[in-house]
């Protein structure tokens, strides 16, 4: 077939790499001038790095190279995924530079930008486009100098010297952000809404996290849909070791960064941190709160930007009115698929903004169409190039697909669980988080492959290895090929 990819971030690249080498015809179509996605030079926020180790996160084929640091910065997973193209012959794919404005179903497949394409799969990432919030008084406000962007949009700390800047929202890239703007900022605010759980990179120093989170221990830690053998156990008899073992890592992180002096515990215990999106601490960043190089403005929100005397500020919802010469925000993405009609955008959205996919992947109502990427995950590359097998398997006709009634069912009663277990941070349908094996083991179910049971073992006291799964992928690239 030939078949279009609309994204070349770490999802669009693997669909393209395993739907090239099974014998399709792939274009891929990107509107940034290099690969990368989140990761592209346009989008890099001054701090960015993964939340995932290294060796976490990676294609099974092509690891990181063991030089890099165990937390890669931006500019170095761009790096990586340039290679990944380069290692695998990618760069005739690609059509960078070359933004999607309008992909519009046939008779017979879809016709993308006036090209025809038997199928199409969007790849445009989950975090497309930032949210940036609409605040009252933003004409005066900019009009006294004042400068408002999105994280994605801010790309040099050094731009900021001088001045005194507030950076919305207390996720991860809010704080990397704080950490780097205050080296040059007179002042550095953070306005958080709402204080939330952080993992540490290092849980006492030492216990690298992956050894907690990146395990399918780990993950049966929070309550999946549906729970058998260990997981029963532990939210049934066993609820009282499970809660020891995260009450364990409460107690380490409130002293490890002295959350009580710095009035920095969150509400609710740290069982809860799969409700208010997973994050890593940032290096530095308690430090500089406890040095004063950091104010963190805990439950509080922008009410409003003005003039002040000749000056942008920013009035908080306690009343506090703060010098504002930029304000970074850190809040947040909306997932927006705008190069498609909205006749077929109704049928891939709820009314709440959810995208129902069968398995992250397959919309039950529009023909010839594919996500991949929609499952976010702490292993994303190898949660990608699970996807990516599973829309070689479709297009091969090898997946035993439920009939269409079944699948709405399946997806409006997935879309629900995480509503539940999440608060609703699952990025309306497109982040697995924290339950990232699980959508892998289902995948891979429906493709007939699987690692061997002693890797799956293993896999439940030590960190997942995306290596494991090479021979996955070869054994099915193998299959199709033939």
């Amino acid at each position: 077939m030939r078949v279009a990819i609309v994204g070349a971030g770490v999802a669009g690249l693997v669909t393209a790499k395993v739907l090239s080498r099974v014998g399709h015809s792939v274009v891929v179509f990107d509107r940034t001038p290099d690969v990368g996605g989140v990761w592209s030079e346009t989008r890099r926020y001054p701090g960015v790095t993964t939340q995932s180790p290294r060796d976490t996160y990676a294609f099974s084929d092509f690891p990181m190279p063991p030089s890099l640091p165990e937390w890669p910065t931006g500019a170095q997973v761009q790096e990586y995924l340039a290679g990944y193209v380069s290692h695998f012959g990618l760069a005739p794919l690609l059509r960078l530079n070359t933004p999607v404005t309008r992909a519009e179903p046939t008779a017979d497949g879809w016709s993308v930008d006036g090209s025809e394409f038997d199928h199409l799969v969007v790849a445009n990432g989950v975090f497309s486009a930032p949210a940036l919030p609409v605040y009252e008084g933003f004409a005066d406000f900019s009009a006294a100098g004042g400068r408002l962007c999105a994280a994605s949009d801010f790309h040099d700390a050094r731009s900021v010297a001088g001045q005194h800047v507030l950076v919305v929202g207390y996720g991860k890239s809010s704080c990397d952000v704080a950490v780097e703007v205050s080296r040059f900022a007179v002042s550095t605010d953070v306005v958080a809404r709402q204080v939330l759980w952080k993992v540490p990179r290092r849980i006492g120093g030492v216990v690298n996290f992956k050894y907690l989170l990146l395990t399918r221990l780990g993950e049966a830690l929070f309550e999946w849909q549906h729970l058998r053998g260990v997981e029963r156990f532990l939210h049934g008899r066993g609820a009282p070791i499970r809660r020891r073992m995260l009450g364990s890592v409460e107690n380490v992180t409130v002293k490890q960064y002295r959350l009580r002096e710095l009035d920095l515990v969150p509400d609710g215990g740290i069982e809860n941190i799969v409700r208010g999106a997973i994050g890593l601490v940032t290096d530095g960043f308690y430090e500089q709160v406890a040095d004063g190089r950091i104010t963190v403005r805990r439950d509080r929100v922008i009410k409003r930007l003005l003039e002040k005397d000749g000056a942008p500020h920013a009035e908080l919802s306690d009343g506090t009115v703060l010098r504002a010469d930029t304000v970074v925000c850190a809040t947040g993405y909306r997932q927006e698929i705008p190069f498609l009609p909205s006749s077929v955008r109704s049928l891939l959205v709820d009314g709440r903004g959810n995208y129902r996919l069968y398995r992250q992947i397959h919309p039950v109502d529009v023909p010839r169409l594919s996500f991949a990427g929609y499952n976010s995950s702490f292993f994303s590359p190898l949660s990608a190039e699970m996807g990516a097998l599973w829309i070689a398997a479709l297009l091969a006709g090898e997946v035993a697909l439920p009939p269409a009634e079944e699948m709405r069912a399946q997806v409006d009663g997935r879309i629900e669980f995480m509503d539940s277990a999440t608060s609703g941070h699952h990025c309306h349908g497109t982040k697995v988080i924290p339950f990232s094996m699980h959508n892998i083991d289902e995948i891979l179910g429906d493709v007939g492959l699987d690692v061997p049971r002693r890797v799956r073992f293993q896999q439940w006291l030590g960190p997942v290895d995306p290596r494991s799964y090479r021979r996955v992928t070869a054994r099915f690239e193998e299959r199709f090929r033939q």
